[in-house]
């Protein structure tokens, strides 16, 4: 199940950089220089690629969360780390008395 679910989650990751990269550049780097009307009611808002990016990136953000709910039962620790710690009293500094 874990394996399936690792190819689907690599085979989402190369298509969604494939279609974020194939889709026209809207410059204004960062939207510096965009205004809201252009940004808000802009033709490419609903076209083909845009909408394509929105689901493959949902289905990727879905296949990642099942691939950590799938696995998580193999991080459950068996014992604690403070288990396997040895206290050694005599390496423990004594408090010094007060000189008062």
């Amino acid at each position: 199940m874990e394996n399936i679910l690792l190819v689907l989650n690599i085979v989402f990751a190369v298509i969604l950089v494939l279609l974020v990269l194939m889709q026209k550049s809207e410059g204004g780097a960062l939207g510096i220089g965009v205004s809201q009307e252009n940004l808000m009611f802009s033709k490419s808002a609903g076209n083909f690629m845009t909408k394509a990016t929105a689901v493959i990136a949902t289905l990727f953000i879905i296949c990642s969360l099942a691939l950590t709910i799938a696995s998580r039962g193999e991080l459950t620790p068996s014992s604690s780390v403070l288990d396997t710690v040895e206290e050694k009293s005599e390496d423990t500094p004594a408090i010094p008395d007060n000189n008062n």
